[in-house]
């Protein structure tokens, strides 16, 4: 081999060497990227996936923390016909005793249920026997699912079924949630004049 073809050689796989070298560091790039934004979606809630599909937390019963529950009757003065039990993660709660608002992956619970009731030795009463349905909000002041017709108003929402606990039924949240949340606009959206617990903020303002 002459020396003009050997250095032709040793240029060549200089270059390719180079390219491969470029190739990895920027597969690795991406793949720190991917990483990074997986890891983002993981750390903003567990029950939120990468296309913002909601699903029902398993666990709310035994590691959330209960908020409060509403007796609710169809009109005045008729029976209770539902109890809505709520719940929330304990960091949440915190973080709303301490600034007031809920922080982005606050999960809020409401178990619909129905009632059985009778006169006992309190007087007459109500308690929740099997479920209904769920509703659940999660909180997204960031926007994070712009154009997903179930994420907007700073919160994701869904609805369960008790039939099938794992199909949001909910499609559009300002026709199938947002409605029942009119008069707890100001508030965020959220009823928080039933959650004594959240009431610690509001002493010590």
């Amino acid at each position: 081999m002459n020396p003009r073809s050997s250095r032709s050689l040793v240029a060549c796989c200089v270059a390719v060497a180079a390219f491969v070298v470029v190739a990895i560091a920027s597969r690795a790039t991406s793949s720190q990227q991917n990483a990074s934004s997986e890891k983002a979606t993981d750390s903003f809630s567990p029950y939120v996936a990468k296309d913002g599909s909601i699903s029902l937390p398993k666990d709310y019963r035994e590691n959330f923390l209960h908020l409060g529950t509403w007796a609710v009757a169809k009109e005045a003065n008729a029976p209770v016909h539902e109890m809505h039990n709520v719940y929330s993660q304990p960091e949440a709660i915190k973080a709303f005793q301490k600034k007031g608002k809920f922080p982005d992956g606050a999960v809020l619970v409401k178990e619909i249920t129905n009632v059985s009731a009778d006169k006992l030795t309190t007087g007459q009463s109500s308690w929740s026997t099997d479920d209904k349905v769920w509703f659940v909000m999660i909180k997204d002041s960031k926007g994070r699912f712009p154009g997903n017709d179930l994420w907007g108003d700073g919160w994701g929402w869904a609805l369960f079924e008790a039939k099938e606990p794992s199909k949001n039924v909910a499609t559009n949240f300002k026709t199938d949630c947002l409605p029942c949340h009119v008069p707890a606009k100001q508030d965020d959206w959220v009823y928080i004049r039933g959650y004594s617990i959240l009431r610690k903020h509001d002493a010590s303002r």
